[in-house]
């Protein structure tokens, strides 16, 4: 591990990826590390599907432009997954920093495959041990971290826990040792480069994410017909386009509660958001085989970028 560049000089600036396996943590690691949240999080992996920009600055110091990646993962499949893929694995080649998130004491096919893809990379590439707080006994670590200097000569290995914001501090000066100089790539006050319109749909899949069982969200997507904004009021149109009838049903649920509960999540969320009253409306919509047409896909927002 060597201690990075040093931070005399002028001010910093530059990208980082936030690369790992799907639900290794990577937006629990963005929300936390900016102090609020702009990236959807839940136990379900390949919550994250799109490039998300989270900006952290310290006016005359530094600025750092993180970038959340959906995770790399092995399925290939659908039109959708490819996607995945392509989005996460398109930035490596131009940021400044990789920050590879794997899970404490837990090495899978799928870190060997990021691990792979980081091969060629010429960034420095700063290895987060997520999930310490999880490991009960912590002489068990030692020898983990050990395997983990012997897998490739990451920049930095940091031990911490995402979700606890432990460690995150040294984390962070590791990143920042390792940007080049150069003027502020955003406006100071900028935490993200997605509208309001982009977060809301976010914020109502993400409560989708969370509610339903194991196979229907990855076969959901959420699309903004309407989004108008008063000095005292937010209205909201989404339509919540799944793939199957029988899927619509489950979205909607017994006597329309389960969405009526979306709504009413999503709804709280969006006012704290906002700073404003929010009236939401949600429909479930069919639209099938949506997951594995570039054309639908892209009429949806995946487009690469």
């Amino acid at each position: 591990m060597n201690a990075g560049g040093d931070n005399a000089g002028g001010f910093r600036s530059g990208y980082v990826a936030l690369v790992g396996r799907p639900n290794v943590g990577k937006s629990t690691l963005l929300n936390r590390l900016l102090g609020q949240k702009i990236s959807i999080t839940s136990s379900k992996p390949q919550t994250t599907r799109h490039r998300i920009l989270g900006i952290k600055t310290r006016p005359g110091e530094w600025q750092i432009v993180y970038v959340d990646t959906p995770g790399l993962h092995k399925r290939g499949g659908s039109a959708l997954n490819r996607y995945l893929n392509r989005a996460a694995a398109a930035v490596l080649d131009d940021v400044d920093v990789i920050v590879f998130l794997v899970e404490a004491l837990r090495w899978t096919e799928e870190d060997e495959m990021v691990l792979e893809r980081l091969a060629p990379v010429r960034a420095p590439v700063i290895l987060l041990v997520n999930k310490v707080d999880k490991v009960k006994d912590k002489r068990q670590l030692l020898p983990f971290l050990d395997q983990m200097r012997h897998r490739r000569e990451f920049a930095a290995i940091v031990p911490g826990s995402a979700r606890q914001g432990k460690n995150l501090k040294a984390l962070e000066q590791e990143i920042i040792s390792r940007l080049p100089e150069g003027p502020a790539l955003f406006p100071e006050d900028m935490i993200t480069d997605r509208s309001q319109r982009f977060l809301a749909a976010e914020i109502i899949r993400e409560k989708l994410m969370r509610m339903l069982g194991q196979e229907v969200p990855y076969h959901l997507t959420v699309e903004i017909e309407r989004y108008e904004e008063t000095p005292r009021l937010v209205r909201i149109g989404a339509v919540i386009w799944v793939m199957r009838p029988n899927q619509k049903a489950i979205v909607i649920g017994k006597g329309g509660q389960r969405l009526k509960e979306v709504g009413i999540q999503a709804r709280r969320e969006l006012e704290v958001a906002t700073g404003r009253k929010v009236h939401l409306e949600l429909w479930v919509k069919v639209k099938e085989g949506w997951a594995d047409d570039e054309r639908a896909l892209r009429s949806l927002g995946y487009a690469d970028e």
